[in-house]
């Protein structure tokens, strides 16, 4: 009997083990890790609407399962993969998939931490295997959609996410394949998010939009595991994912090419800066004239940027991309973040604060900036032409980012990345459980229990549990 697309990919994702991993894919997926908990912690204090999530879990109450990061809050599975999912990305400082519209470890990882700090003895190495698969997973759809769903207006990583997050919690949970078929099942009957989001300059929705990609992944694994069925096609049926978000426009080859011995997480991309990737080039190749040529903010006369199509979003509508509104619109535009990196020598977490919205320096030197598309240039890519006052003209391109697998981010700048971020924690950590945690995180196979690596200690706050046993 001919076994279906997802058919192949339920069974693949719940049998795959670890021994399956790579070296280098085990490392990445250890920094992904690393990376997604400082930024969470970071966001716990300074992410746009992250506050509404964390009163509504309070306010739940329930057996107390699962920490919310960055407060110490112990709350039920569900409510704490909505709320650390909010966090995920609501700094856009989270990795990234270079080659395909997705941050395929935003909702994976949150997901993947609520199910395993429920789970009596979830061991390192189980959560690196369920992270693994579950990025590969997001990054595979993503590839493989010869359509761009943004175009029916859909926003791709929340809805792609949410498969990895099912991924990653199913697998944790260690439902069979049938099982599996049913949790992705009921996530294609939540996965959602409008394109719209990028045109309300005042929404905080752009920020927390991985919460509800997070909780459907894990709301979809409980429940196939306690039995609920699902569909025998949920990605290539006539009324499948890819019939629902993409005309069917797909290639089957790129999502199951290499299934199993190849995985996905090797190719993440790590943000130095704190804004949309599709700055990340721009801002490298500003900051790069800056230094080399002794070009100061003050010099400038114009800038002109040019990217790929995928770009454009970056750059309209004109004049709220000159002036944005909300810290999460400001990292999603090329002239306040290039701007930022001219202005202030970098572009860092407090370049994002209400007041540094209103920084008249970086408003009137982003009101002189232009960008042009130039389909040449891949997803993450691009050329900036800074014009200085006294007529000279330096130019930069950047084709793959800082960060890029290329062109990595050092372990010590992850690092350091890693202390910045979790600083900013709603509740303080003492530099010595920072540094154990990178630690534990960094030696992860190497532990048996995920509950007293990562938690015990370290993210939960002693005496402080709103829900009940």
């Amino acid at each position: 009997m001919q076994e279906y697309l997802s058919q192949r990919l339920a069974r693949h994702v719940a049998e795959v083990g670890f021994d399956a991993l790579s070296p280098a894919t085990v490392a990445a997926t250890k920094r992904s890790l690393l990376d997604a908990l400082g930024v969470t912690l970071a966001a716990s204090s300074l992410g746009e609407g992250v506050g509404a999530f964390v009163s509504l879990a309070r306010e739940v109450g329930g057996a107390a399962q699962s920490t919310l990061i960055g407060f110490g809050d112990s709350v039920p599975i569900g409510v704490a993969a909505l709320t650390n999912g909010a966090m995920a990305h609501a700094l856009d400082f989270e990795d990234a998939y270079d080659g395909a519209p997705v941050h395929p470890n935003a909702p994976t990882i949150p997901a993947a931490l609520a199910i395993a700090e429920s789970l009596p003895q979830a061991s390192g190495k189980e959560l690196i295997l369920a992270i693994a698969t579950g990025c590969d997973l997001v990054c595979r759809l993503g590839l493989a959609l010869s359509e761009n769903i943004d175009d029916n207006g859909w926003y791709p990583p929340p809805i792609l996410g949410a498969f990895g997050a099912t991924a990653a919690a199913a697998k944790l949970l260690r439902l069979d394949a049938n099982q599996m078929l049913d949790a992705f099942s009921l996530t294609l009957c939540q996965a959602t998010c409008s394109a719209e989001l990028k045109y309300s300059p005042a929404s905080t929705i752009r920020a927390v939009r991985d919460a509800f990609a997070t909780q459907a992944g894990t709301q979809s694994a409980l429940l196939a595991q306690r039995g609920v069925r699902g569909f025998e096609r949920p990605f290539e049926g006539k009324a499948g994912f890819f019939a629902l978000y993409a005309h069917g426009n797909y290639d089957a080859d790129i999502l199951l090419g290499d299934l199993g011995s190849r995985f996905a997480g090797e190719r993440i991309s790590f943000k130095p800066w704190p804004s949309c990737r599709g700055t990340h080039a721009l801002i490298e190749g500003a900051l790069d004239i800056a230094r080399c040529e002794s070009v100061r903010a003050a010099d400038v006369a114009a800038t002109r940027m040019t990217g790929s199509p995928t770009q454009r979003m970056l750059d309209q509508p004109h004049a709220q991309k000159r002036r944005p509104a909300t810290a999460i619109d400001a990292k999603f535009s090329l002239p306040f973040t290039v701007a930022t990196a001219l202005v202030h020598g970098g572009v860092k977490l407090q370049h994002f604060f209400p007041e540094a919205l209103q920084d008249a320096a970086v408003i009137d030197l982003a009101s002189r900036m232009s960008f042009e598309v130039d389909a040449s240039y891949g997803m993450t890519g691009g050329r900036i032409e800074i014009h200085h006052r006294d007529g000279r003209v330096f130019s930069r391109r950047i084709d793959q980012p800082y960060g890029h697998p290329s062109n990595p981010l050092s372990e010590r700048d992850l690092l350091a990345k890693f202390v910045d971020c979790a600083a900013h924690a709603a509740t303080p950590l003492a530099p010595a459980k920072v540094e154990r945690l990178a630690q534990n995180v960094l030696n992860l196979e190497n532990l048996d229990s995920v509950r007293q690596a990562l938690f015990d200690g370290l993210l939960s706050n002693s005496g402080v549990v709103h829900g009940k046993e």
